[in-house]
């Protein structure tokens, strides 16, 4: 197994498997149990399933995709969305999911984390921040899947997050996402440098050597993408698919 976890981040909408740009105009791109066979096949570590209206539409997770999510898949997996409560946290372990993404509600209620990480365990939960730009080019935090700008400083809220008891954290580029221009090294370099757990580095990959990248310059311990997967050539036809591990050990080990 490679040091570095290399994740696909699939996005759920309506039931459907949809791929964003900058937080917008998600475009379906098919069956989410049909993707979960095919990255089976493709013998992948991990995968990150996000509900990326749950929390807009203050939605609770569907318990019963999950349910249909779990038994397809045959390796690990993270499930975020629309996670509010420590009941909603169990039914999801139930059902086979190995870790929890909070995004929205971590900002909401920061003292969540330390009361699902003293239940649950800090290995079970993860902490998905979105971050974007402003006009001064300063990182600003995001919640409720990049609609709504907070204040709050993104290296204080990491570190926050971290001492109360996250395992990991997921750093969201809202400028990247989608592009396949690259990660933002710079970004996740400020997360990594001020926290001592785990980050994955999420948003902007285009190629596998951003990969590589991510971890050199970021700092990074995994890496999440989605575009780079699911898409093919310059007219991005739809195609799942994921290197092989001859091809990412070149880059990561």
């Amino acid at each position: 197994m490679l040091r570095t976890r290399v994740i696909p981040l699939l996005l759920l909408k309506d039931l459907g498997l949809v791929k964003t740009t900058k937080f917008k105009n998600a475009k379906y791109i098919g069956d989410p149990i049909n993707a979960i066979k095919i990255f089976n096949e493709k013998e992948v570590d991990e995968l990150i399933f996000l509900d990326i209206n749950a929390s807009k539409e203050n939605r609770l997770p569907s318990i019963e995709l999950i349910n249909k999510l779990a038994t397809e898949c045959f390796m690990p997996f993270c499930y975020g969305g629309g996670i509010r409560s420590i009941n909603i946290i169990r039914d999801i372990l139930k059902s086979g999911v190995e870790k929890v993404a909070i995004n929205t509600y971590s900002l909401e209620n920061p003292n969540f984390i330390k009361e699902a990480s003293a239940v649950f365990g800090s290995s079970t939960i993860v902490v998905s921040i979105d971050v974007k730009k402003n006009l001064l080019g300063q990182y600003k935090l995001h919640s409720n899947v990049g609609n709504v700008n907070v204040k709050n400083d993104v290296v204080a809220f990491a570190k926050l997050m971290e001492e109360n008891g996250a395992g990991e954290l997921m750093i969201n580029s809202v400028d990247a996402d989608g592009t396949m221009t690259g990660y933002d090294t710079k970004l996740i370099k400020l997360i990594t440098s001020s926290v001592n757990i785990p980050v994955i580095a999420c948003g902007g990959a285009g190629k596998i050597s951003d990969f590589g990248l991510a971890v050199s310059e970021g700092g990074a311990s995994a890496v999440a993408a989605g575009s780079i997967f699911v898409f093919h050539g310059r007219h991005k036809a739809v195609l799942i698919t994921y290197p092989t591990r001859e091809e990412l050990t070149e880059i990561l080990d």
